[in-house]
């Protein structure tokens, strides 16, 4: 996959209905930080610098400098993230400016020179995640903050470039000079620095807005689908939804990849016979939807939806409304919280519901427990010990066999650091501003006993989230949807709900939240890409 690559003359030729020729002299600015949109530019003549601008310490980094043959753009042009970085001609020339309409327009109907573009701006992405155009966002703040940590997995979720710099960290010297350096205090953290502005203690939701990412509704537009949740059944959806012709959007209330995105290593999806991480498979999934036209918004919570002359009005926590005219709930499901004193302040502080390169950076080569014996909790202790984390697998019942997959528990068993503790309960959180003890209850003997450890990661017990569905679809004794087949009773006007129909016409389930579904991502993308199907027929139908 090239970064840089040179368009031949015939590609170039292949431009000209895309887009406007212009000159351009030197110095010419062709996209400048925060701006909300930009085009797609390819350089005919002269070259053009692209640099990052540190405006706190008032330099600039050169990043790369195009010629002729090159064009200018990033991953951002898909995912509708503000620029973060500046073009600007560094020689009279003349360019070709391809607006994202119609930048969409080729991607479908030129594929060669489409994926050759494409491929670029998902390598380019990688480059600066990679290099120094990653503190064009830097997040300043304490591994122990919750806050920080609800930011930091945001961006780590949306494959944002951004520095991570550690207040509590022993390479950072002097953590109040360099706070006073961008304005800030202590009291301001997480604080986070944009090529724009700095922004004090921001909400994720503030965050995403500064950076372009909240999807912003008109009151004249009605999508065909709107799909709430953007784990693995969500974006299939989305992909299959956009790839035939329906106005599509994603809303999540967290982040795209639910909790399929913080696995470590999913090694039983087809066609990845050396397994692949669940970020990775859904930001694939996420890029795939969005280079075929959907649009994905987070974090988007979705408050309450009902029925209103064909279609549904769905409110957002914001107080914004959208218009579709289907929805796909594949909201997923999520895990218990323990019954545990202290539980509140202990979150993000050493109790975490995921593991990511984030929280293992946290913990560092320290003891850790993971509770749950599912999948999700093996892949979890299995990548914390890859880190160097000394781990012991807490499970109430004998042994992982029944819960967990065989793979799984064969690399667990092969793992030197990772220990199962079986018929063992979390019964005590300890520590002072942290984790740094827990009570373990061995519930053979009742005996109890304290242990170092600097993380809890609780997976127990998946509840959906369904709460603000409660009246106005069936929902099982769990709070799972109904759908279909398991719907009960007769329906009004004649209504026959199609597979994955909710009691609502027009309103489909996909996914973990599905009563009876296979709680497995694979099933989920099924789900998701089935659902589809039932969508286009119930839009044909009315």
């Amino acid at each position: 996959m090239t970064a840089f690559p040179t368009l031949s003359d015939d590609q170039l030729a292949r431009l000209v209905d895309y887009g406007e020729e212009s000159a351009v002299e030197a110095g010419r600015s062709l996209f400048v930080e925060g701006q909300a949109s930009y085009d797609l530019i390819v350089i005919l003549e002269g070259e053009a610098d692209i640099v990052y601008a540190d405006a706190a310490a008032e330099v600039e980094t050169l990043l790369a400098t195009p010629g002729a043959g090159r064009f200018l753009g990033e991953l951002s042009l898909l995912t509708g993230q503000r620029t973060f970085l500046r073009g600007r001609m560094r020689s009279d020339g003349r360019i070709r400016r391809i607006t994202q309409v119609e930048f969409r327009r080729l991607l479908a109907s030129d594929p060669e020179l489409g994926d050759l573009i494409f491929d670029a701006l998902v390598a380019r992405r990688e480059i600066i995640l990679r290099g120094a155009g990653a503190a064009s966002l830097r997040l300043v703040g304490s591994r122990y903050s919750k806050r920080a940590l609800e930011l930091g997995g945001y961006v780590l979720r949306q494959r944002i470039a951004f520095q991570w710099i550690d207040v509590d960290d022993d390479s950072v010297d002097d953590p109040d000079v360099l706070l006073a350096g961008i304005g800030a205090k202590r009291s301001d953290m997480p604080v986070v620095v944009s090529s724009t502005a700095v922004l004090r203690n921001p909400t994720v939701g503030e965050l995403a807005a500064h950076l372009g990412l909240v999807y912003q509704p008109t009151s004249l537009e009605v999508l065909d689908v709107v799909i709430v949740g953007a784990g693995p059944a969500g974006l299939a959806s989305a992909v299959h939804g956009a790839s035939e012709g329906l106005k599509t959007l994603v809303v999540d209330r967290v982040g795209v990849g639910g909790q399929a995105g913080t696995s470590s290593r999913i090694e039983n999806y087809v066609g990845f016979p050396s397994g692949i991480s669940g970020g990775e498979l859904v930001e694939r999934a996420a890029l795939q939807a969005q280079r075929l036209g959907a649009q994905i918004s987070s974090p988007s919570s979705v408050e309450r939806i009902e029925a209103v002359c064909d279609g549904y009005r769905l409110t957002l926590g914001d107080g914004a409304a959208l218009m579709a005219r289907a929805v796909v709930i594949a909201l997923g499901v999520q895990y218990r919280k323990l019954p545990l004193d202290r539980l509140e302040e202990f979150e993000g502080a050493g109790v975490y519901y995921a593991a990511t390169d984030l929280e293992a950076r946290v913990c560092g080569a320290n003891p850790v427990t993971v509770i749950g014996g599912g999948n999700s909790a093996g892949q979890a202790a299995i990548f914390l010990a890859q880190q160097g984390s000394t781990v012991t697998i807490a499970i109430r019942g004998d042994d992982l066999v029944s819960s967990m997959s065989s793979y799984l528990i064969d690399r667990i068993d092969a793992a030197p650091n990772i220990t199962v503790s079986p018929r063992t309960e979390v019964v005590g959180l300890h520590g002072e501003g942290r984790l740094t003890e827990i009570t373990l209850r061995d519930n053979r003997s009742g005996g109890e006993s304290r242990q170092p450890c600097v993380g809890v990661f609780s997976f127990i017990g998946a509840v959906p989230f369904t709460d603000w569905l409660e009246g106005f679809v069936e929902l099982d004794d769990k709070g799972f949807i109904l759908t279909d087949t398991d719907l009960a009773g007769s329906f009004s006007d004649g209504f026959e709900p199609l597979p994955f129909e909710t009691s609502r016409p027009g309103v489909f389930a996909a996914g973990d939240v599905r009563a009876r579904s296979m709680k497995r991502v694979a099933a989920a993308v099924g789900d998701g890409s089935s659902a589809i199907r039932s969508v286009h027929q119930r839009l044909a139908s009315l």
